[in-house]
């Protein structure tokens, strides 16, 4: 079928059409609100020919009704202040009325009373007419309140007088209706007042719950009373024309609405048996029924809340009947069948928005009770951190329960999180697979993001459901173990499966469970010495395959890369070998726990494991040089870095022992020190490394002389150094000769500060003083600051008694007064100073 004109050119042509109404209409209102300001002036100077000041624009249609320049109008301050004097006005008339009623009125008789508040209330109703035929619409709103208030007054004289034994509840329902009845007559009988027809909207909110309460209605017939008061006020906020009316009558249906559908709500929480659970229902059907019809009509905000409230109180009337008599955790699965129920009944003829607000009104229902299901997952993962305190202490009583540290709790009360959990995944996994289809039932509009959602939410709540179930069943603990150890292989694989298919989502969701789930098994194994090695061996073997597989994925798409979608490509490239790295990283750490744990099973000491761990760095020193060039190479070095680093920690102990995990680990990183792309970092790794192990073997043996064993190592070193600047002179002095000098250098000013004699701190400051002088003369950096250090601060300590004496002998303000005199020396020479440290930072930076 051909459109004449073409869609686009219709559609330029409507834009247009809608330019040019929008432009009329608000020169209509300009208008207006030029009349309304002219009427509104006592006195209506003759208005000024109609002269436009300039032609209207091109393209745009002649103003014919435009205010003249220089056109009278009630200005805004006028306005203002007449508005504030008639407001004070109305409001000292009102409180004369109610004093004179409730002071004055006793000293009249019936007649007087009745006369004067005729005639009063009939005069104050009257007025405003004759002051809208006036043009005074302002004033006529200010004595029409007065009247309103009167009335008010008129219906208590008539209770305290007429009718005084009358039920008060009663008889204010009864005046509240007839109020309603008079101010909506009066209101559409002057249709330019605009406080009546509200007032009566007011008005008319409470008969029904009055009567109730002066019926003595129990708490059912109080939610029909608000329900019914809702529901006629938001056919009147929906059918009325006046904003005003509208404003109050919507402001009404939410308030009351919601108070007698939280009514029907707790009647339906408490009841104890589906008998008793119907009257409530029928409250909360009849709610979603009067939420639908407004919502039918209502703008597009209002129709998706409407949809929301009726779908929720679907839910909670039939899962309130289904529930009745039940624990409260099957209570939750009786709601979540409720909500997943209900997304099917989107398909029914219902606006749009109101379809989008049921759906959100089921998946709020279905969060609700995955939310209500929680508690129990965090209390299982939580809890197996608990072993950490009992290593090897054997199975724990109480199977499942007592190896997450719950064997107290109340389990039967959570029975129902598996189930809830494991239907919501269930549930999640068939809209992730026929995503098409489940988007047509749901009527939604289908988005990818939403699908690959859908995916990551069924894997995160399935094994949460399983995560939990041997705990809920009572399970031992060796099925406990089973059970995690399984869901984490299984976890494993599809995360490999998805990663390399390109399915991020669901691949991240079920790595990091994982990963999760492989902490939570290994710290539940930790109970028993045969759990442990069976639980990290096959998370070694795991996660082994589970980088190699990813990283064979990697490789090929990074081959496979189409040019037309390299980014997107790329990106996946980038998320296969981010997820390589940290399953290789687990690897290393599971490889750890069984070094450890075979140093517990040896029968070694804390401190003589460490060379057992050590084995791990070792390994990974090899993997890294396989790896060359490969980003998971990086990551599997630096997690035995970390293998390193406990190992180191566990030696702390003993200071012999430590001194050999630092040469192993010495080695370990000059062996690293040989690829290029290491020797930077791991260069001066492996010599700090050399020179703490040699410092700490000096120290464990005793050695008060280690000049006798530094001074061999730093001859040699330092002919090397010099040898290497001859034939390298852009070399760095540290490389050179810091290693060298800091050998002997630093032992010695150790040795110095615990020598009480004064030969060493002497010979030592005379060395540290020539090798400063050397470095400066030399412009050699290592020599000037590891001499200048060391000579001042065996200085420092030389020096230390005498300054303690001299400071002793002075009064103790002397200190702080030069301390002061310093701080406003350098203050005011604050610019030069900062000068002086540039030209010191530069002099040093231009030293090798």
């Amino acid at each position: 079928m051909e459109h004449v004109p073409p869609p686009a050119e219709e559609l330029a042509l409507l834009d247009h059409e809608l330019a040019r109404l929008d432009a009329r209409r608000s020169q209509l209102l300009v208008r207006r609100a030029w009349l309304v300001g002219v009427l509104s002036q006592p006195a209506v100077p003759p208005a000024a020919p109609y002269a436009p000041a300039s032609a209207p624009p091109r393209g745009r249609p002649p103003v014919p009704f435009a205010a003249p320049p220089g056109a009278p109008g009630a200005p805004a301050g006028q306005r203002g202040a007449r508005n504030v004097l008639l407001t004070l006005g109305g409001l000292l008339l009102t409180v004369a009325a109610i004093a004179f009623t409730l002071v004055s009125w006793g000293q009249m008789g019936i007649a007087g009373r009745s006369a004067v508040l005729a005639v009063v209330t009939v005069t104050a109703l009257g007025v405003p007419a004759v002051l809208l035929r006036r043009g005074l619409p302002a004033t006529a709103e200010s004595v029409a309140a007065l009247a309103s208030v009167l009335m008010v007054l008129d219906a208590y004289a008539l209770h305290r007088v007429a009718v005084p034994d009358a039920d008060g509840p009663g008889f204010a329902a009864v005046a509240s209706a007839v109020l309603a009845a008079l101010w909506a007559g009066y209101g559409l009988l002057l249709g330019r007042l605009r406080l009546p027809l509200p007032l009566a909207v007011v008005s008319a909110q409470l008969p029904l719950p009055l009567w109730a309460w002066s019926a003595g209605a129990g708490a059912s017939a109080f939610g029909w009373a608000l329900l019914v008061t809702a529901a006629v006020h938001g056919a009147i906020a929906l059918r009325s024309t006046g904003l005003e009316v509208r404003v109050t009558a919507g402001a009404g249906c939410w308030v009351m609405g919601p108070v007698g559908l939280l009514i029907g709500l707790t009647l339906s929480l408490t009841s104890g048996t589906a008998g008793a659970a119907l009257a409530p229902a029928a409250l909360l059907l009849a709610g979603a029924a009067v939420a639908v019809s407004a919502a039918w009509r209502a703008p597009a905000g209002f129709a998706v809340a409407g949809g929301v409230v009726a779908g929720w109180c679907a839910v909670a009337a039939v899962g309130g009947v289904l529930r009745a008599g039940q624990p409260w955790g099957w209570s939750v699965l009786a709601y979540l069948l409720c909500g997943l129920a209900l997304s099917t009944a989107v398909r029914a003829p219902l606006p749009r928005r109101v379809g989008q607000g049921v759906v959100w009104s089921s998946a709020s229902v279905v969060a609700a009770a995955v939310l209500a299901s929680l508690p129990p997952v965090v209390l299982s993962l939580t809890g197996a951190v608990s072993q950490l305190a009992r290593v090897w202490a054997g199975a724990p009583d109480g199977g499942a329960r007592g190896a997450v540290g719950a064997a107290d709790l109340a389990w039967s009360q959570m029975a129902s999180a598996p189930v809830v959990l494991v239907l919501v995944a269930v549930a999640a996994g068939a809209a992730h697979r026929w995503w098409t289809r489940s988007v047509r039932v749901a009527g939604v509009a289908p988005r990818a993001a939403w699908r690959r959602a859908a995916g990551a939410v069924a894997v995160v709540l399935g094994w949460a459901g399983l995560t939990v179930t041997p705990a809920v069943l009572g399970l031992s603990y060796a099925a406990a173990v089973s059970v995690w150890l399984v869901l984490v292989v299984a976890l494993f694989a599809g995360a490999v499966r998805a990663l390399r298919r390109g399915n991020d989502a669901v691949g991240r969701a079920a790595l990091v469970c994982g990963l999760v789930g492989a902490g939570g098994t290994g710290s539940l194994s930790l109970a028993a010495e045969a759990a442990t090695y069976t639980v990290f061996g096959v998370l070694l073997v795991v996660s082994g395959a589970a980088a190699v597989m990813i990283g064979d994925g990697a490789a090929s798409a990074a081959r496979e890369l189409p040019a037309e979608a390299a980014a997107r490509a790329a990106r996946r490239v980038d998320v296969l070998r981010v997820a390589q790295a940290v399953v290789a990283c687990g690897a290393v750490a599971c490889a750890t726990v069984l070094a450890l744990a075979a140093g517990a099973s040896l029968g070694l000491d804390g401190h003589r494991a460490a060379p057992v761990v050590l084995v791990v760095p070792a390994l990974t020193v090899l993997v890294g040089a396989r790896l060359r060039g490969r980003p998971p190479g990086l990551a599997v070095e630096a997690s035995g870095a970390l293998a390193a680093v406990v190992a180191v920690g566990i030696a702390v102990p003993d200071r012999a022992f430590l001194a050999l995990v630092l040469a192993l680990c010495g080695v370990l990183a000059a062996g690293t020190a040989l690829r290029p792309e290491r020797r930077p970092v791991a260069g001066y790794a492996a010599t700090t490394l050399f020179v703490l192990a040699a410092w700490l073997r000096l120290s464990a043996s005793g050695v008060s002389a280690p000049e006798a064993y530094t001074l061999p190592v730093t001859l040699p070193a330092l002919v090397i150094g010099v040898l290497r600047r001859r034939r390298d002179p852009e070399a760095s002095s540290w490389t050179a000769y810091g290693a060298g000098l800091a050998a002997t250098l630093v032992p010695s000013l150790l040795a110095a500060w615990t020598d009480p004699h004064w030969q060493r701190p002497l010979l030592l400051g005379t060395a540290a003083l020539v090798i400063t002088l050397v470095g400066a003369r030399l412009r050699l950096q290592a020599l000037l600051l590891l001499g200048g250090a060391v000579l001042a601060l065996d200085a420092v300590h030389e020096l230390a008694p005498y300054v303690v004496q001299v400071v002793g002998a002075l009064p103790r303000w002397v200190p702080l007064a030069l301390a002061g005199v310093l701080l406003l020396a350098v203050g005011a020479t604050y610019e030069q100073r900062l000068r002086d440290a540039r030209r010191l930072k530069e002099a040093l930076g231009r030293m090798r």
